[in-house]
């Protein structure tokens, strides 16, 4: 199965390059990888003691932050190498100060990885969540070299529980702690005589608590805002404005919105803006313009929607019309009503929250209509249902404690 699987991993490679011709994002998948092994062995010393934490993407680091945050904070004297799969969390993130050298997981060869782990010669090793690679595994094993799966979750259709997940269980195996999210995670780890097992819940409702802790002060929300009530949507796609279009339109309340779409190509905002009949304004076109005179702004650039959240009173969360849920916990800790479409499965926390009733389904626009009618009509619904929402997030916060005081046993 090993060779199989190398195989395939070669065959992967010659299969990306060639579409690198044709897909730009691709083309950074692929061209960003060629620079890693320069980069590392520009930026790491043979004396420098390395912590190196692993994330597929942007929604993965974000969970791994707080670890992140708290081994620097704890370990000054190490170097923390973070490494991406994905373009689309390598590209936003690539400049970030979180770590000393931020860089791309080259593919998971034999080849690569005893490169890669011979640069980098950690300490000890964290990966996040589900990257899971059999090559990199194997080689921190046979060097004895601590490595750590956190916040992960785990479900009975996955290969590692399969008859035929011989050579993923074996990888599986190679981790010296798993944390997991849930009680039905440590049962199937435990049936497959995976015991290092800690149930540690998710590290990202430690990020959303410290994101409540900073200074989220934006002076063109607070003029734009001034005493209305707001609703923000943030990651957007073009189904899920088609449900929230209509009712801004058709709304002559003194509530304002705030659209976030996850796509800010600029022919995607001009149609969006176009398709609003009330008085909309970007925000690139800010200046000196009077905020206050404005029902709608648009958010036309990346990195606020968290701090925007702060200033709103109800969320809805883009991604349940379209690819897949977006983040439900970065609204849900300003303990305020979060509204999302019906393709939310598979997202434990709103899976959660739907049942609690801090988070709300609606499938289609006539049942936004109505919620959204309510929520603004009925004060104490609103609050309430935001409370479930703020209490849901500290009763799972602390899990990055945990991990560190796992850690402390190991450095």
């Amino acid at each position: 199965m090993s060779r199989i699987y190398n195989f395939a991993i070669q065959i992967s490679s010659l299969a990306l390059r060639l579409v690198a011709l044709f897909h730009p994002k691709i083309k950074l998948f692929v061209n960003g990888r060629k620079e890693v092994f320069p980069y590392l062995r520009k930026t790491l010393s043979k004396e420098d003691q390395v912590l190196w934490v692993h994330t597929a993407s942007l929604g993965e680091f974000e969970q791994g932050l707080p670890v992140i945050e708290r081994l620097k904070h704890t370990y000054p004297s190490y170097k923390i190498v973070v490494t991406f799969f994905s373009p689309s969390g390598y590209e936003v993130k690539k400049n970030s100060d979180a770590a000393h050298a931020i860089t791309y997981l080259p593919l998971d060869t034999f080849k690569n990885a005893q490169q890669f782990v011979d640069l980098v010669n950690p300490k000890l090793v964290i990966f996040v969540k589900y990257e899971i690679w059999p090559n990199y595994l194997k080689i921190l094993a046979e060097r004895k070299i601590p490595t750590l799966l956190i916040s992960a979750l785990f479900k009975e259709e996955q290969i590692y529980f399969k008859g035929y997940g011989g050579f993923m269980r074996k990888a599986l195996h190679h981790f010296s702690h798993i944390f997991v999210q849930n009680t039905n995670s440590v049962r199937l780890l435990n049936e497959i005589g995976i015991t290092e097992v800690t149930l540690g819940g998710d590290t990202r409702f430690d990020r959303v608590m410290e994101i409540v802790e900073r200074d989220n002060h934006l002076p063109f929300m607070e003029e734009f805002k001034i005493e209305s009530p707001v609703m923000v949507a943030g990651s957007t796609w073009p189904e899920d404005e088609a449900v929230l279009v209509p009712y801004i339109n058709a709304d002559n309340s003194n509530l304002k919105y705030v659209l976030a779409p996850h796509n800010i190509k600029p022919e995607q905002i001009s149609k969006l803006k176009a398709s609003i009949n009330k008085k909309t304004i970007l925000y690139s076109e800010l200046d000196n313009e009077p905020l206050s005179d404005y029902k709608v702004l648009i958010i036309d650039t990346i990195g606020i929607l968290t701090k925007v959240y702060s200033y709103a009173n109800i969320a809805y969360v883009g991604g349940g019309f379209a690819t897949g849920l977006h983040n439900t916990l970065e609204p849900a800790v300003f303990g305020i009503p979060v509204i999302i479409g019906s393709n939310f499965k598979g997202f434990k926390e709103a899976e959660d929250l739907v049942e609690e009733g801090g988070v709300i389904v609606v499938n289609n626009k006539e049942e936004y209509h109505n919620l959204m009618n309510r929520l603004v009509s009925d004060k104490e619904f609103l609050s309430r249902t935001g409370e479930i929402n703020l209490n849901y997030v500290n009763k799972n916060k602390g899990a990055s404690v945990q991990i560190m005081d796992y850690i402390s046993t190991l450095l």
